[in-house]
């Protein structure tokens, strides 16, 4: 003999918000990890810790241009310079973003809802290029404003800063696809640490090399190119074709033509975003 029990059950009758707001709101939760608020105290402290270090330099230059009336820091040269920071909070907070989801399996309950595979990669690439373009961003507004209550002589360097900005966008975009798409294929967050570790210092250290091969061996026009090995130089190159800055690339180096260095930039984050899609394609089917 069956019976029924009443469970409490109640039909929703409420307002209903939507993909668009879901997206939305996997993207704060997402950014909201990143710098562990919501999380044990421990979470914190490595992205605040390195938020800080980023906020030092420009202290430091705003101190500068008080005492000494002179710029110590580029605006353009400021991502480039600070590249190891910004290397290692990628490092320690993309993992943050997507290992979670996939060691403990609730990919298939995200995708249950009306959130889609491009949604969900939406929603985790924009949470880590926000937290970057916060972490380079919020110092060069700051220098830019400290330059301009100092009054320095002569006009305030507006067009280098708002350059310098948005190419820290478009530098936080490459990071974030790469980033994420490494730290994607394994569940272990320290997994994913060593991985973008791992890929960034073959970058940045294998630049100088190939750069000094091929400029000794008299291929000195090729030797330019070694530089887009490493991104922070790649988009540096971007910025120096568009906006017309020094190049800042080690001992004086220069870049190839402004042009190929964007397609080979559009063309990576392409990339980048294809490879993120295929592997959550692959892992909601599991």
């Amino acid at each position: 003999m069956s019976e029924i029990y009443d469970i409490g059950y109640r039909h929703y009758d409420g307002p209903r918000l939507g993909r668009g707001y879901a997206t939305r709101a996997l993207t704060l939760h997402s950014l909201r990890g990143v710098f562990g608020l919501g999380r044990p105290a421990r979470s914190k402290i490595m992205p605040f810790a390195l938020f800080v270090i980023m906020l030092l330099p420009a202290v430091v230059a705003i101190a500068t241009m008080a005492l000494a009336q002179q710029r110590i820091l580029p605006y353009s040269g400021f991502a480039v310079i600070m590249q190891a920071v910004v290397a290692i909070f990628l490092a320690s907070q993309s993992p943050t973003v997507v290992a979670p989801d996939l060691r403990y399996r609730v990919l298939p309950l995200y995708l249950s809802r009306p959130v889609s595979v491009g949604e969900y990669v939406t929603a985790k690439v924009a949470s880590m290029v926000i937290a970057l373009f916060l972490l380079v961003a919020v110092p060069l507004t700051l220098m830019y404003v400290g330059e301009l209550v100092v009054d320095m002589p002569g006009p305030p360097a507006t067009g280098e800063y708002v350059g310098s900005v948005l190419m820290a966008l478009v530098l936080a975009v490459l990071l974030s696809v790469y980033g994420l798409a490494l730290a994607s294929f394994t569940p272990r967050r320290g997994l994913g640490v060593a991985s973008v570790i791992v890929v960034y210092l073959l970058s940045s250290a294998s630049v100088p090399l190939v750069f000094s091969v091929l400029y000794e061996s008299g291929y000195r026009s090729e030797a330019d190119w070694a530089w887009l090995l490493n991104p922070f130089w790649l988009v540096d190159s971007v910025q120096s074709w568009l906006f017309g800055t020094p190049p800042h690339a080690i001992d004086g180096g220069s870049y190839p033509s402004g042009p190929a260095s964007a397609l080979i930039l559009v063309v990576l984050i392409g990339i980048g975003l294809a490879a993120l899609a295929l592997r959550y394609r692959k892992a909601a089917a599991r």
